[in-house]
Parts: C-alpha cells; sequence; structure tokens
C-alpha cells in the first residue's frame, strides 16, 4: 500500500472515486501513465502494490463511485502494461468479474466496459478465465438492464473473437459448464447459449460434434421456444449438426439416440418432426451402433406413425421400414424380448395405425426368430388373444395371421384353439360381433378341417351347456354359409362314400350332439338323411323351444340357397331320396303354420314330382320298413347309394362303418343332459324370483310369432358377425 501511495497522489485517489465521470477518466489516463513507466522501468512490484490498492481500496469499496473508478483504473493499468499485462492478469480479472454481479447497475455497466479494454489488450492470455467470463456473461444477457445488456453482447462478440483464433481454448473444460446452462428457460440466455454453440461448431479446431450428446437435449427444449428467433436458431443449429453428422465418419449414435427417443414424445409437433426425423437419419446411418436401441427407438416411432401431423407420419413410416428392413441377429445385441414388449404395449394404442404396425413387428419377429418369439410367447399371448376384440377388422385379420404364424406347431395350435374358446366363452359379444370373421380366417390360415376337429375335441366335454350349444350353432352356420369352407363342405358330403368324410362326421358329430339342429344340419350335409329323420323323432317337447325354432327358421332359408342346392335336386327323385321327404316334412311338421319359413318349405314340398314313386313305395317307406328290405326289390344294376344310405347291414344301423343307432344313443344322451340342465336352472329361478325377472330382462328372447316374419333388413349384422 505504501509503495502504491508513493507513485500515486492523494487528489489523483481522489479524483478516481469522484461522482463525476470526466474526472474518473483523467484519473485513469494518470494511472495509466504511471504503470506505463514503471513497467518500462521493470519496477513490478509497485505496480502489484497499484493493483492492489485498485482492488481493495476501490472495487471492492462500498460506495458504488470508488466501485466505478477501481474497475477504471484497472483498465488504465492493463493498458499501461500493455504487452507484459499477462502477468498481472490474476490480480486484475477477479475484482472485474466480481463487479458483474454488483446490485449498481451502472457498476455491472462499468465492469462490462473495463473487462473489454482488458480483453483488447491481453487478447488470448485471458482464455484461462473464459470459464468465468461465460458464466458473467450468461447472466449479463438476462440483466434487468438494457444498457448493461448492450455493453455484454460487445464484450460476447469480443471475447467469441478471441476464442475463435485462440490455440488455448479448452472445449473439454467448457462442456460441463455448456450442460449445466442448456436447460435455462430465460429466452435472452438462449439466444446467447445458441449464438455460444453456433460460433464454437464454426471453429475447424473444436470438435463439437463429439460432444454434441451433451447439449443436444438443450437445444431440443429450445425448439418450443415461445420466441420465434430462438426456435429459428436452435433448428438451424440442430440442422448444422445433422448435415456434420451425415458427413462424419464416427459418431456416437446411441447417447443421442436416447435423447431424440424422449424427444419424439414431445407435445410440441416442431419438437416432434424434428426428432422423428433425426431417428430417421440415424437409422439410415447408425448400423451396429443402433441395434442395442432398435426397441427404445421403435417405441418412439409407432406412435408417430398415427400422429396427426402428416409430415409426422410420413417420416415416420419411412423410418419405420427402414428399421424393419435391417436384419439385425441376437447374438449381436438385438434384444427380441424387448421389441416384443414394445409391440405389445402399443397394441393398447386408441390408434388402429399405431396397432397394425405394432402388429407388423410381431410377424416380422415370428418369420425371423421364430425360436426366441416362442420363448416370451407367454408374455404377450394374452394380449394377442384381447386384440381379436378390437374394432378393426384389418386388426383383428393380423392378429389371426399371427396367431396362425405359432400356430404351425401342434402344442400351440391346441394352446390357440382352447384360449379362443376360452374368449368366446368369457365374452359374448366377442363370439358374435367376430366370431364368424376369426373362425373363417383361422380356417384359411390353418386349415378348416383341423379347425375344426379341435373345436369340436374341446366343446364335446365343455362343462358349460348353455355357451357349448351356442358355440356350436355358431360353428354350424359359419360351416353352412362361409364360402372358405367349401372343402369341407364337400368332404361331409361324402361321409357315406369317404372314409375321411366319415371321420369327420363322426369327430364334428360329437359335440353337435349340443343343438338338436346343427344335428340335422350336418346330417343333411353328410346325406345321411334316415338317421337325421330319426333325429327329429327323437325329439322331445322339452326340445322344441323358441330357441329351436329360431335355428329351424334359419335352416329352412339355408335350405334354399346354392349350398343346398344338391339337396333340392335330390328332390327330383323321390322315390329314390323317400328318407330326404321325410325329413323335410318333419321340420315342416315342427313349424308353426302361420311362419314364413313354413311357407317356404311347404312350397318347396309342392314342387316335388309325384310321377316317380308309387303309393307303395310311399307306404312302406312311412311304415318303417327296412330299407334293407327296400333294396332287395330294386332291379339289377341300380345304384348302391339311394336316399343317402350306404352299405346298411342287417340290423339297419350301420352305414360304411357309421354306427347310427351308437350317434343316435350319443345324442339323446346330450339332450338328456341338456334336459337336466335347463331344469336346474328353471328351479333356480323359482327359488330366486328377483334374479328370475333380471335375467329374463336381460335376455330377452324371441317369441314365436317373431319366427314368423323374415328376418329385417335392419338387423343384419356386418361382416364377420353372426346372428344366434
Amino acid at each position: 500500500m505504501a509503495d502504491a501511495l508513493n507513485v500515486i497522489s492523494t487528489s489523483l485517489l481522489r479524483n478516481l472515486s469522484d461522482k463525476l465521470y470526466e474526472k474518473r477518466k483523467n484519473a485513469a489516463l494518470e494511472i495509466e501513465g504511471i504503470v506505463r513507466q514503471l513497467a518500462a522501468a521493470g519496477d513490478h512490484d509497485k505496480i502489484t502494490a497499484v493493483i492492489n490498492l485498485l482492488t481493495t481500496e476501490f472495487t471492492y469499496s462500498p460506495q458504488a463511485n470508488h466501485r466505478k473508478g477501481g474497475l477504471i483504473g484497472l483498465a488504465a493499468a492493463t493498458v499501461g502494461l500493455s504487452t507484459e499485462a499477462a502477468q498481472h492478469l490474476e490480480q486484475i480479472v477477479p475484482p472485474v468479474l466480481n463487479s458483474f454481479s454488483d446490485q449498481d447497475s451502472r457498476v455491472r455497466y462499468y465492469a462490462c466496459e473495463a473487462l473489454y479494454n482488458i480483453a483488447k489488450v491481453v487478447r488470448g492470455d485471458f482464455i484461462i478465465f473464459f470459464n468465468q467470463i461465460f458464466d458473467a456473461l450468461c447472466k449479463l444477457s438476462a440483466d434487468s438492464d438494457a444498457n448493461v445488456q448492450s455493453a455484454a453482447h460487445l464484450l460476447d462478440r469480443l471475447v467469441k473473437d478471441i476464442v475463435t483464433e485462440s490455440d488455448q481454448f479448452s472445449i473439454e473444460e467448457f462442456i460441463p459448464l455448456l450442460r449445466e446452462r442448456m436447460n435455462v428457460l430465460n429466452p435472452f440466455v438462449r439466444q446467447f447459449l445458441v449464438g455460444w454453440i453456433t460460433v464454437l461448431d464454426s471453429v475447424p479446431d473444436i470438435d463439437m460434434l463429439g460432444f454434441l450428446p451433451d447439449f443436444l437435449d438443450g437445444l431440443f427444449n429450445m425448439l418450443s421456444d415461445s420466441s420465434h428467433e430462438i426456435r429459428q436458431q436452435a433448428d438451424s443449429a440442430l440442422s448444422e449438426f445433422l448435415q456434420e453428422i451425415k458427413n462424419s465418419p464416427s459418431v456416437d449414435y446411441g447417447r443421442m439416440a436416447e435423447i431424440l427417443v424422449q424427444r419424439a414424445d414431445s407435445p410440441d409437433e416442431f419438437t416432434r418432426l424434428t426428432a422423428i426425423t433425426w431417428i430417421n437419419e440415424f437409422v439410415k446411418l447408425g448400423g451396429d451402433q443402433l441395434v442395442p436401441y432398435y426397441a427404445d427407438i421403435l417405441g418412439a416411432i409407432l406412435p408417430c406413425i398415427s400422429d396427426k401431423e402428416e409430415k409426422i407420419r410420413v417420416v415416420a413410416r419411412e423410418t419405420n421400414e427402414e428399421l424393419r428392413a435391417i436384419k439385425a441377429d441376437p447374438a449381436e445385441g438385438f434384444d427380441v424380448e424387448a421389441i416384443l414388449s414394445i409391440a405389445r404395449r402399443q397394441l393398447s394404442s386408441e390408434w388402429e395405425a399405431t396397432r397394425i404396425e405394432a402388429l407388423q413387428w410381431i410377424s416380422t419377429l415370428l418369420n425371423r426368430h421364430r425360436p426366441e418369439v416362442l420363448c416370451y410367447l407367454n408374455d404377450i399371448f394374452d394380449t394377442l388373444l384381447k386384440a381379436l376384440s378390437d374394432k378393426s377388422d384389418e386388426v383383428v385379420l393380423l392378429v389371426l395371421e399371427i396367431h396362425a404364424c405359432i400356430a404351425k406347431d401342434q402344442l400351440h395350435f391346441r394352446q390357440l384353439v382352447v384360449f379362443l374358446v376360452h374368449n368366446f366363452r368369457v365374452d359374448n359379444t366377442l363370439l358374435e360381433k367376430r366370431g364368424a370373421l376369426i373362425i373363417r380366417r383361422l380356417c384359411v390360415l390353418l386349415d378348416a378341417e383341423r379347425v375344426y376337429r379341435e373345436l369340436s375335441m374341446i366343446l364335446e366335454g365343455e362343462a358349460d351347456l348353455d355357451f357349448a350349444s351356442t358355440m356350436v350353432q355358431a360353428l354350424n352356420l359359419i360351416l353352412l354359409t362361409s364360402s372358405e369352407l367349401a372343402g369341407l363342405r364337400d368332404l361331409l358330403k361324402q361321409s357315406l362314400t369317404n372314409a375321411t368324410g366319415k371321420d369327420l362326421f363322426v369327430s364334428l358329430y360329437a359335440s353337435w350332439c349340443h343343438s338338436p339342429m346343427a344335428i340335422i344340419s350336418l346330417c343333411l350335409l353328410a346325406q345321411a338323411y334316415q338317421h337325421a329323420s330319426a333325429v327329429i323323432r327323437s325329439l322331445g317337447e322339452e326340445d322344441i323351444n323358441v330357441k329351436f325354432l329360431v335355428q329351424l327358421d334359419k335352416l329352412i332359408r339355408l335350405l334354399e340357397t346354392p349350398i343346398f342346392a344338391y339337396l333340392r335336386l335330390q328332390l327330383l327323385d323321390p322315390g329314390r331320396y323317400t328318407w330326404l321327404l321325410k325329413v323335410l316334412y318333419g321340420l315342416l311338421m315342427l313349424l308353426p303354420q302361420q311362419s314364413a319359413a313354413f311357407k317356404i318349405l311347404r312350397t318347396r314340398l309342392k314342387t316335388v314330382p309325384p310321377y316317380s314313386f308309387s303309393g307303395e313305395q310311399i307306404r312302406r317307406t312311412s311304415s318303417g320298413t327296412p330299407y334293407s328290405q327296400r333294396l332287395q326289390h330294386m332291379p339289377s344294376g341300380s345304384q348302391i347309394m339311394v336316399d343317402g344310405d350306404l352299405g346298411q347291414d342287417s340290423s339297419g344301423s350301420l352305414h360304411n362303418g357309421i354306427n347310427f343307432a351308437a350317434r343316435l344313443q350319443q345324442f339323446e344322451q346330450m339332450q338328456r343332459q341338456h334336459r337336466l340342465h335347463a331344469k336346474l336352472q328353471s328351479q333356480k329361478h323359482r327359488n330366486n324370483p328377483t334374479s328370475s325377472k333380471e335375467q329374463q330382462k336381460s335376455e330377452e328372447q324371441p317369441s314365436a310369432s317373431d319366427i314368423s316374419r323374415p328376418p329385417s333388413r335392419t338387423s343384419r349384422r356386418g361382416p364377420g358377425q353372426l346372428q344366434l
């Protein structure tokens, strides 16, 4: 202090703290001259003493004018030192930086001015203080005083110029500071940060791309800023970096992929579009680096496929196709389980397009990595089954294709059909609305005979008799009406002449016993007319209820369709197909006379030509004469197949190996179970009249008068739906 006072007069010190700027400026010029003389003399001790005096007595003074004088004095001393200023920067710069946070805006302004003058003198030598200067400028860029902001901008431009031409700047030391500041929301600070990122990226010797993961998230944050200018600057910076990535041979895609995945879910449309665009480029460029991140990337892409913005949807679809085209191997880190998990999660998406693409991924994985997918089958199977209830037909069809692919193995085939029947049991709506679509599609994908045999085997032992009856009626209706099951119908028509047809008939018969009308329909398909007549005769009063009549009404209408054209043509030869006539007359007798079905069938029977059989034949048929006896009276050379019955034994029960007597017994036994079940249900309802009324209300059944009316056009179901 004493050394400083020896070279600086008291009046000079007084002027340095004067409230008038001109006096302070003149005093600073005197200090500049004094320091220059001391520097020329090499007396750095006294220079140090002068700087200490300016620091302790002025820059840290409680008086604002003293602080202003101290700042202008330090700048003047630096100018006086000129080329020798570097060795005193440790004393000069810290007090100036400290003044940037001064409460007085004028002091902050003079601090900017002082550091500007110091920087002009020392240039690259003050790089050692860069982080502290950057931190101070970051705060000043958002200063409440416009003059301070303006001064800070001038200083900022000078510092940028110095950094770009310096070879001492350390990007490694700067990045942590930048990363820390990137999440600031102040628009002035954001502009300041983007400006520095852009400047540093333009310096060839500074590798900003290598540190991009450290501040990429912050740049994406700025894309949703309320200021158009900031959004534009951030977008420009990101576009430049993306171009550099395309041209760079070495990029850390992994860390950035994690950031992009999060940003693809941003509520801001522009941010989502930018993120999905980056992901698109990464998928094209990343190669093996991105294999561990495929699941996360897929999780970001699938929701964007259904984005409300068309540009995002287009890029997302393109990215999805690019990703699916890459054939990665689990041995290379491709996580099949993770991809399946993402696809399963997206199956619950509210958007159809996303659900469809999720199913496409499951299908792709099944085709490429079947063993791995089957290992995780339990994790996705329930979700796939629930997807069968999806409101979209396209989704349901895709689900069925996946199920069919899984069910190529017998074990999984059995599991699929069991689960399917279970779902139909617990969800009547699924059976009603999707039953036909599901069954028909599975028959195409997995072979109709195989599907029907398996369903029949499961339903044969079904404990829920009401469900079994409903399910069998549904399957029977599908069998009788679906073009996809034409081959199965043709096979059943050969039941009495073909071993495979016989085996199928017997296989279906066991479960079709749950529904009398289904059994009658099956016999009509198999041309087992004599057995169909026996089934009709075995029906009791309890069997002929409203449900039965509704099913009978449907069958009569089906008899008029092309599917039963062969049966109608057989009526041209009533002498040969007398049992068919008995079946049809038997059905006619069961119908209410005022019903539309009665009129349809009676009209059809009136068209049967009477000339081809005699009264004697009718008498024998009606009297129940064994058919084998009538065969004895046939002229030699006649066809064996008469009325659909072949190879009857002396007891009249065996036809081509089918024991119809045993089948009839099987049917009657099943119907006894249904009658007993109905009685128990009726007793339960009588014992609990409240629940009985509720059930009657919830299960409104058609009245007998309803059966006499033809089905209303307005009540038709949509594609793939059943009217049970």
